[in-house]
């Protein structure tokens, strides 16, 4: 379903293929919710864009010369931590997927998906929520079934400790949770390291696993 927003989600492109660029600026030209306000063909540009237009959501390659894709996802995380970046990349491999949702990427995407797995990808993470190849994760969770976890394994979370992991597998930032929850960033974080010891996660991408595995979000 399109944004019911009147103001259409504005999009920061940056890919060093000016053919791939051209190609998903057509594609959006196709929606009414859906606006590319600038393109950027390295990071280092993609970064000061970013700056002067503040669009709702960036699509970002990782691969490309000079200041690569993880970098500038780092820069602009660092900038702004409720900024929500849409990684766009040839790369399937889980450490790579795993990279980005650590350093904050609100979804991830390969360049072999389908343009209506895009439309839907942008609209999601511009909703603040994780948005994922639904290929990707199955590759993710091939090699974790629910014979190599405990039967309720989030049994061991408070309810606040829940609602958190919750947050948190669903893409949103420590300063999104804060103030959702009208508590202290400070606070967020040490729930957050008491959920990944109890649960005994290493990192943001087995904490997305695990709430696939349990059913409280879905890609």
């Amino acid at each position: 379903m399109p944004d019911m927003e009147s103001r259409p989600i504005t999009v920061l492109l940056v890919d060093d293929h000016p053919v791939v660029r051209a190609g998903y600026r057509r594609l959006f030209e196709s929606t009414t919710d859906i606006r590319v306000v600038a393109e950027a063909e390295d990071g280092e540009t993609g970064y000061a864009l970013y700056r002067e237009c503040k669009p709702d959501v960036v699509i970002l390659d990782l691969n490309m010369a000079g200041t690569g894709g993880l970098e500038t996802l780092r820069r602009i995380r660092a900038r702004d931590p409720d900024a929500r970046i849409l990684v766009f990349s040839m790369y399937s491999n889980e450490t790579m997927i795993q990279r980005a949702l650590q350093m904050g990427a609100t979804g991830y995407l390969t360049k072999q998906g389908s343009p209506g797995q895009m439309i839907e990808a942008v609209r999601q993470v511009k909703r603040g929520r994780l948005y994922v190849d639904p290929e990707l994760v199955s590759g993710m969770v091939a090699d974790m079934t629910l014979h190599d976890i405990p039967a309720d394994p989030l049994s061991v979370l408070s309810k606040r400790e829940f609602q958190l992991f919750r947050l948190l597998a669903e893409g949103n930032s420590v300063i999104q949770i804060a103030t959702l929850l009208s508590i202290s960033p400070k606070t967020v974080g040490v729930h957050h390291t008491n959920i990944m010891r109890k649960l005994k996660l290493e990192n943001a991408a087995q904490l997305v696993r695990l709430a696939i595995l349990c059913n409280v979000i879905q890609v």
